[in-house]
């Protein structure tokens, strides 16, 4: 028997669902450093998807609900899918593929709340009250003081790696920020479940065409690789992303959006455990400052 919405369990899980959220994200990063060792990035994610899609088909069929209605919905979601996960995961693979840590990229990831929110006015009506912009702006300070102690002038643009990883990360920033929007503006009517699937498919598609166009597609089947990739099909893109569309569906794009100021800290912990990656103590700093500025934009919503 399914809990009624008042019930005791019901609000339980309402008010855990965030915080698993953030606890399953934080280990796609994990699951990238872990992975890309032995797999290109394209071809990597191609791979998950072509394994999620295997998986979440039969369990549409299974569970029911039936599939978007009419081509310009399925459209609608495969751009949405585009976007959240193709150019999201793409970009962030790419990027720690290309030497950035994996705690470095959730931070510059977690600038998405301040883009999410500057656009959500205008494209979808949403206001924000004073106390949540400083949540907003807090969360900008702490970002960049994560980012001044990886400043090298002399070693290229940041320590590690250069403007190709950058710029790479960027895209995954945009892609996630318009895809949220963009999801909540054009996709209202879509089955959680199956759109999903249209979503993976679209990804997967011009992931598919990325890995074929260029990269050599070769992968090294290792216990690591494998289990890495079995983590990130079953935990990532299924677990995580239909808790990703449920609050994406329950709530304004922008409070949504602050949750991920939460994912860089987490990230940041499991990388200094798993891979020794280390942050100064202004970086530790500006994470306090951006979990502040959380709770400022997610306590922040006026009434009504």
């Amino acid at each position: 028997m399914n809990p009624t919405p008042s019930s005791p369990l019901a609000s339980a899980w309402l008010a855990a669902m965030p915080i698993l959220f953030v606890a399953l994200w934080s280990t796609g990063f994990i699951g990238a450093k872990f992975g890309l060792p032995y797999a290109e990035p394209f071809t990597f994610l191609f791979i998950r998807f072509v394994l999620t899609l295997a998986l979440l088909v039969p369990l549409v069929q299974l569970l029911g609900g039936g599939w978007p209605r009419g081509a310009r919905l399925w459209g609608h979601i495969a751009v949405s899918g585009l976007l959240v996960h193709g150019a999201y995961l793409g970009g962030v693979f790419y990027g720690i593929y290309q030497g950035m840590p994996a705690g470095l990229a959730s931070l510059l990831v977690g600038l998405q709340p301040l883009l999410t929110a500057a656009l959500a006015g205008p494209l979808l009506n949403e206001r924000l009250a004073p106390r949540q912009w400083l949540g907003l702006a807090l969360g900008l300070v702490g970002i960049t003081l994560v980012l001044g102690g990886k400043l090298d002038p002399g070693d290229g643009l940041f320590q590690g790696f250069g403007i190709g990883a950058l710029v790479s990360v960027l895209v995954a920033l945009v892609g996630i920020s318009l895809g949220t929007l963009y999801q909540k503006r054009h996709c209202v009517g879509m089955p959680l479940l199956s759109g999903t699937v249209v979503q993976y498919l679209g990804a997967g598609a011009v992931l598919g065409l990325g890995a074929l166009l260029f990269e050599e597609r070769s992968i090294a089947w290792t216990p690591t690789f494998a289990l890495t990739l079995g983590w990130l099909v079953l935990v990532l893109s299924i677990a995580a992303i239909l808790l990703l569309m449920a609050l994406i569906k329950r709530g304004e794009a922008s409070r949504v959006a602050s949750l991920f100021y939460l994912v860089p800290p987490v990230t940041a912990l499991e990388a200094w455990i798993l891979f020794d990656e280390r942050l100064p103590l202004p970086a530790l700093a500006g994470m306090a400052i951006a979990i502040a500025g959380v709770v400022l934009v997610v306590k922040g919503r006026p009434p009504g």
